[in-house]
């Protein structure tokens, strides 16, 4: 029999809508996972001179029931980031997770649908999720081009360009280069991970390739570090989990009418059940979206809106007809 594999999941935990999302995130691998072996950590931003207000979850019995749910709060300190890029928490939080321990970070807009541990991480080749579309960088008609623009990123950090390359894509299109979402990534160490990531989202950001100088950076700057982090620690785009996470295990759904809008029967039957709860229906009623998408049917009127069988291939196209028709919330 094979080992079972034993790792942590992490996700960044704050004030306002991050708090009610962490709620759906744990109770969903609670019941996914009621006996994962590792733990849930909550990284949490504590006050400090660059958040211009208190960034953690004062509402207490939100942060009792995340304990109750068996996730324990791991605070860090801003020292790079705070108000002026908040995605810059999930880099600055890796720090203090435990050193040498194989992680999954999560965000927090996400929903548990099986047991994680079938998966099969193979944290030695960290990788990231390949449900992304082509929203960086954007080319301009007499601009550098996407390989130059890739390139110029490689040379900076001494990586070797070349063998990021997806040959089986023409020159010049966007899957060519490797790019991913950061709504998961997966290591075999938070903190060597988290260091290079840091190196690099700050290099970047303080002094880009000339080949960047149109490029808008906020909010893609951890999508940007983010390939040239899992390339150097010898990761990847091929990797054996991209058929569980982001399918029959995982859902990064980004927003509640999204959810409702494409995600699978699957997922709409856990969210459901997962904030079924009274206890947790008492907190969630709090966030609007949720009192209205999911406890108010709001999210099944809007899910009949769509054929999942033949959805609008740019994300945008849904968000778009979700405002039209009033069911747009965040």
């Amino acid at each position: 029999m094979a080992q079972e594999q034993i790792f942590n999941i992490a996700f960044v935990g704050q004030a306002g809508r991050l708090q009610y999302e962490a709620l759906i995130l744990a109770a969903s691998i609670k019941a996914s996972m009621p006996r994962f072996k590792g733990q849930v950590f909550c990284l949490e931003p504590q006050p400090g001179p660059l958040w211009g207000r208190d960034p953690r979850i004062t509402d207490e019995p939100v942060r009792n029931m995340l304990i109750e749910l068996g996730v324990t709060f791991l605070p860090f300190d801003n020292k790079i980031f705070g108000d002026s890029y908040v995605q810059g928490n999930k880099i600055e939080g890796l720090r203090a997770l435990p050193e040498g321990e194989p992680f999954l970070f999560l965000d927090t807009d996400t929903l548990i649908l099986r047991d994680l541990r079938e998966v099969g991480f193979d944290f030695a080749r960290p990788s990231a999720s390949l449900r992304r579309e082509n929203t960086w960088p954007k080319t301009e008609l007499y601009g550098p081009g996407y390989g130059a623009i890739w390139k110029s990123l490689y040379d900076k950090f001494d990586l070797d360009f070349e063998s990021s390359l997806d040959l089986s894509q023409p020159d010049e299109f966007w899957r060519r280069y490797l790019y991913f979402n950061a709504g998961f990534f997966f290591g075999s160490c938070p903190r060597v991970f988290g260091a290079l990531f840091e190196e690099y989202a700050t290099a970047i950001r303080d002094d880009p390739p000339r080949e960047l100088v149109c490029q808008v950076m906020d909010p893609w700057l951890d999508q940007v570090a983010l390939p040239l982090v899992i390339h150097a620690l010898g990761g990847s785009r091929d990797s054996a989990q991209h058929g569980m996470m982001d399918g029959s295990h995982h859902c990064h759904y980004r927003t509640l009418p999204l959810l409702y809008a494409r995600e699978s029967d699957a997922a709409v039957a856990q969210l459901e059940s997962v904030v079924a709860p009274n206890r947790i229906k008492k907190l969630l009623k709090a966030y609007e979206p949720a009192l209205r998408m999911i406890y108010q049917g709001r999210g099944a009127k809007a899910r009949d809106l769509f054929d999942r069988d033949v959805l609008p291939r740019k994300e945008q196209a849904i968000r778009n007809r979700l405002k039209r028709e009033g069911y747009w919330m965040r």
